[in-house]
């Protein structure tokens, strides 16, 4: 693949074209389907996450030619910065950084439900760690384009779950998309927080199959259209119809 020679890219119709976007967590459900929905908008994307395998299947899905694997851990610093580093020397420029990779888990302080406590070191390093590390290492690159970073929070994140460490990295996540957004205001720099409610993925958890869910595709075009705005999306909750919380 060729480095983009034109550094601004001009935009056609729908289709951004010769953006670049770095999508982590590209291996799940609503990565796959926003990588898809990249695609068809006219981005190169980068597909991070740790399973090379998923990846490369993913990219013989979408074709070499706009799409890209890299497998790297978002929770170690050294492997999300050469990661950005790499995608910005091989195609000359990233527009978009989307931090999707999460994991998650049912925990509980007073019974043994769930996770284990030895595990959820695991959940805060990915949720909270990771995401930081991931908007950390863009930012140069982001500078640079006038570029957009998404988190990815969660429903989760804005309410009160009993026993949630999941619910409290989120919490986090919402902190963190604040707090680069504070400080980015006086750069060309566009900060937006998604929080979805659940998600129908294959990773759902048995107890939340009953409960309405978000189609990953529905929220890939949430994601779409706050990534054509002109103006600075900060944060957006969508919550399946039904939904109690």
């Amino acid at each position: 693949m060729s480095t983009e020679s034109n550094p601004d890219p001009g935009v056609s119709g729908n289709r951004l074209e010769s953006r670049v976007a770095v999508l982590t967590g590209a291996s799940g459900g609503l990565g796959r389907a926003t990588a898809r929905a990249l695609v068809a908008m006219g981005f190169k994307v980068a597909l991070v996450a740790r399973d090379a395998g998923r990846l490369d299947a993913l990219v013989a899905d979408l074709g070499s030619e706009s799409a890209l694997a890299v497998s790297a851990d978002i929770s170690v610093w050294t492997e999300i910065d050469n990661a950005m580093a790499f995608v910005a020397e091989r195609w000359g420029r990233i527009d978009l950084v989307l931090a999707n990779a999460g994991v998650a888990g049912t925990t509980s302080f007073v019974s043994d439900r769930g996770l284990h406590p030895s595990e959820w070191a695991g959940m805060v390093r990915t949720n909270v760690l990771g995401t930081a590390l991931t908007a950390r290492a863009a930012m140069p690159h982001l500078l640079m384009s006038s570029g957009q970073l998404i988190l990815i929070g969660s429903v989760a994140g804005t309410i009160t779950r009993p026993g949630s460490m999941y619910s409290v990295t989120k919490w986090a996540v919402a902190q963190l998309a604040e707090s680069i957004r504070a400080e980015t205001t006086n750069t060309d720099v566009r900060v937006c927080l998604l929080n979805p409610g659940v998600i129908d993925t294959d990773l759902l958890r048995e107890d939340l199959r009953s409960q309405p869910s978000l189609a990953p595709d529905e929220l890939a075009r949430v994601l779409t259209h706050v990534i054509q705005q002109p103006y600075d999306v900060n944060e957006i909750t969508i919550r399946p119809r039904g939904a109690a919380h």
